[in-house]
């Protein structure tokens, strides 16, 4: 899979954003789309504190890293798809998390049978896809080419 294209797609359906604030949970996050962790330097730091472009990149591919594992752990066939649908999969990853994503059965399921048509109907029936709106238009639309 081509990495950089999947942190490009990354960037422009997260955002970067260099200080801390809220995501639409309510949860503290900053950068590409990184949920601060009890682990990181700016658990407990305020909303609006800066957060340094290095410290973003670091994150990102720290996450980019973890989502890949987690798909490598828990659906192994994901690397038999056709390389733009390897994306759309980590896209979702990297937006829902492995535990929300794996709760789409019907929609994986439909994808690892390479059925397009079912996986696209299955994708846009969640409130994932009210949520995200655009961002799950354009990944059904990708997976309704199945290429």
């Amino acid at each position: 899979m081509n990495i950089d294209k999947l942190r490009e797609e990354l960037t422009f359906d997260e955002g970067c954003i260099d200080k801390i604030y809220l995501d639409h949970l309510g949860y503290p996050t900053f950068g590409i789309g990184h949920l601060v962790l009890e682990t990181d330097p700016e658990h407990g730091k305020e909303v609006d504190t800066p957060v340094s472009e290095e410290r973003i990149k670091e994150c990102f591919e720290k996450d980019i890293a973890t989502v890949i594992e987690d798909l490598n752990r828990n659906l192994e066939w994901w690397q038999d798809l056709p390389e733009d649908l390897q994306r759309v999969m980590a896209n979702m990853s990297f937006n829902l998390g492995i535990t929300r994503l794996l709760k789409f059965k019907k929609f994986l399921t439909a994808m690892e049978k390479h059925d397009w048509k079912t996986a696209a109907v299955e994708m846009m029936d969640s409130r994932w896809a009210t949520q995200v709106g655009p961002r799950a238009t354009r990944l059904r639309d990708r997976v309704l080419k199945g290429e």
